[in-house]
């Protein structure tokens, strides 16, 4: 069956998602595709005339497709001698491209990760024995494929045998984060399979124990000590990985992110662990986009284990969103591809697009409603409310609900409705998010599901307030 060659244009940065992508239709598609690589690392950024001086078009294609966002005219690049090759604008985005050539198109495979997540307990010692079961099976059910019980200094917990137990007998691995050694003798006999951490002070412990142990350096912002405690549990064969710990935003960060990308070239294929929780519990800053960096950061430098905590509130989700960004950064660093467009669910404050009407939109909106349903959009930095009969606009909700009322008589079914639908509008406007009526705003995978008022019961008698 003959097929049409296609040439589809993009930039360096593009190039693999752009393979990718024509890889998941194109076979069905009836196309041969070919793919021009511009010298530009962004092809959104290349105008038509700048292209037509570089664009080189292979023997046999038919049809060139540039990015939707290119700039200038496309007879610019028609009249630079191409013949019967037909140029057009393609997608603003290439995710896109399937449903421009009425294909189906395959989500990505985010089934493969190649980090550990434990998940600390902080001051375990001080819970109940059912709140730190209940804990860790939360941590668990999030993604944490560890648990670790984190003790108190300088106090040796005579509980620890029996929480450790519990934990194990519910089919949890879990490590044990303690330098008291008879603490962690205790907690190994119980069935912990890993301790945090041993440096040249507590090394000799380490050989009754016979489990993982966790290298850390004799002194914090240094590798001070950190060879010889590995050359020790080399030379004894105690397992262990090597964490030469991340310090806090302003406590030499920069330093010990370079100790990181070091120790491929120090200890070469020794595993590594890193604590980010010390970045994310420090650092009064929503967190996933910085879990986003640090977990790119650790894929490249062959860091196989990330130690975190959920205390903080700005991080309170912590084990949940490492959970989907290390899957984003595997699939980004093996496929060589972009990290965008992969994940939805760990954009939690901003949408991936939103979509604006004009105002003539609105207006011919406005006047094709034959009803007294009230509509609700929020649109060029307003809410607007609208029916058969009224247009409200407005910025803030109780003046808007003022107009409205003057204009329209409201039940208190009817008003509770609208400004409950308001004010989720107005923060849709604040956050640059996309709102659609009756539908909850979508905040990733900390979406809160919303039952609409036509499906409640005690609402289907309330009319006049349906999208």
């Amino acid at each position: 069956m003959p097929t049409e060659r296609v040439l589809f244009v993009t930039g360096k940065l593009a190039e693999n998602s752009l393979r990718r992508v024509l890889g998941t239709f194109m076979p069905e598609s009836g196309i041969t595709p070919e793919v021009a690589v511009l010298p530009i690392s962004v092809a959104a950024l290349a105008n038509t005339r700048w292209m037509a001086q570089r664009l080189r078009i292979p023997d046999g294609v038919s049809r060139v497709v540039i990015p939707g966002l290119c700039p200038g005219e496309l007879n610019q690049l028609q009249a630079s001698g191409r013949g019967a090759v037909r140029f057009e604008r393609g997608p603003n985005d290439l995710l896109d491209l399937p449903a421009y050539f009425k294909q189906p198109f395959q989500p990505p495979d985010l089934s493969k990760h190649s980090i550990e997540i434990i998940a600390e307990i902080n001051h375990a010692p001080r819970l109940a024995p059912g709140e730190l079961l209940a804990k860790a099976k939360e941590l668990a059910r999030a993604g944490a494929d560890r648990i670790d019980i984190g003790c108190d200094p300088g106090h040796n917990w005579k509980g620890v045998s029996d929480a450790v137990r519990r934990l194990v007998d519910e089919g949890l691995k879990v490590s044990i984060d303690s330098f008291e050694p008879e603490e962690v003798k205790k907690a190994v006999r119980a069935g912990a399979t890993l301790v945090l951490s041993v440096q040249r002070d507590n090394l000799q412990a380490a050989l009754d124990w016979g489990v993982e142990v966790v290298a850390i350096p004799d002194s914090p912002g240094s590798l001070h000590g950190l060879a010889q405690t590995v050359e020790f549990l080399e030379k004894n064969a105690v397992p262990f990985r090597i964490d030469p710990i991340l310090e806090p935003v302003g406590h030499s960060f920069g330093a010990s992110l370079l100790r990181y990308a070091s120790m491929a070239t120090l200890f070469p294929g020794k595993p590594i662990m890193m604590g980010v929780g010390n970045v994310t519990e420090l650092a009064e800053v929503d967190s996933a986009g910085v879990h986003m960096v640090l977990l790119a950061l650790a894929r490249e430098w062959g860091v196989t284990s990330v130690l975190t905590t959920q205390v903080a509130n700005w991080c309170s989700s912590a084990v949940l969103e490492i959970d989907h960004l290390r899957r984003v950064v595997e699939l980004a660093v093996n496929d060589r591809r972009l990290a965008k467009y992969l994940d939805p669910a760990v954009l939690l404050l901003r949408d991936r697009r939103i979509t604006q009407r004009t105002e003539q939109d609105l207006a011919d909106l406005h006047a094709a409603i034959t009803d007294s349903n009230f509509r609700i959009l929020a649109e060029g930095g307003e809410v607007h409310v609208m029916n058969h009969r009224t247009w409200v606009r407005g910025k803030e909700p109780f003046g808007l609900m003022r107009q409205l009322a003057s204009q329209e008589e409201l039940d208190s079914s009817h008003a509770l409705y609208i400004g409950y639908e308001i004010s989720k509008a107005v923060t849709a406007l604040t956050l640059n998010k996309s709102y659609v009526q009756d539908r909850p705003l979508d905040w990733g995978f900390l979406t809160r599901e919303e039952v609409s008022h036509r499906d409640r019961p005690d609402e289907r008698a309330a009319q006049g307030a349906q999208p």
